[in-house]
């Protein structure tokens, strides 16, 4: 599915005046949507990633395909599952992927909020991006005539910033609950999205996490 850009929400970014990330185990890495040690905890379902996450959401009417994308131990597997059937997502999914994106950001912090939050403050006031070589619309490519300068949409890290900015103004508690998002038929496994508290079950969390090392 091809990814469209507005160019009236482009942005130029300077590297060395930005907090940048491209690598999960960089400094910044775990703002990735595909870092590990982030677990999520949906409808009484263990999910490594963000990543794999967003990319199930893709997907509702087709539970098994869902199972398959986040049962994925890497999640890089995870999105290359989804690729593969990206002809099937959803037919609104453009439409809503920037609504869903923001979903699978507050759920992350919500059940991840000392470790994730703290790394969301320690960027301060500083534009987040995420650097990309092929997407444009949720990160941002280095220019070919000056490195240092990245270009795109950077839509994920304009998300992180909201986010941030949320954290710093909202109440905890208030951040450790987040409500479905009202969209039609927003399921997984074929049931639809329940409330998201931070209470996650720890034990079943560690346990697949296991699998990662």
């Amino acid at each position: 599915m091809a990814l469209i850009l507005d160019s009236k929400n482009i942005r130029t970014y300077s590297r060395s005046e930005a907090v940048v990330f491209a690598k999960t185990k960089e400094k910044f890495g775990g703002l990735s949507n595909m870092a590990s040690g982030y677990p999520l905890y949906v409808n009484q379902v263990t999910i490594l990633t963000t990543e794999a996450l967003y990319q199930a959401c893709r997907y509702p009417h087709a539970p098994l395909l869902q199972q398959k994308i986040i049962e994925q131990v890497s999640p890089m597997s995870a999105k290359e599952v989804s690729r593969e059937f990206d002809h099937e997502s959803r037919q609104d999914w453009i439409k809503i992927r920037h609504q869903v994106m923001r979903w699978c950001l507050r759920i992350k912090l919500a059940q991840n909020f000392d470790s994730f939050g703290q790394l969301l403050l320690s960027t301060k006031e500083l534009p987040i991006v995420e650097l990309s070589y092929k997407d444009e619309f949720w990160g941002a490519r280095p220019l070919i005539n000056n490195p240092n300068e990245l270009r795109g949409q950077n839509n994920l890290g304009r998300l992180l910033m909201e986010l941030r900015e949320l954290l710093k103004n909202t109440d905890e508690e208030r951040l450790k609950y987040v409500t479905s998002i009202k969209i039609p038929n927003f399921t997984l496994l074929g049931s639809d999205i329940d409330v998201i508290t931070n209470q996650m079950n720890i034990e079943k969390s560690e346990s697949i996490q296991s699998k990662l090392f």
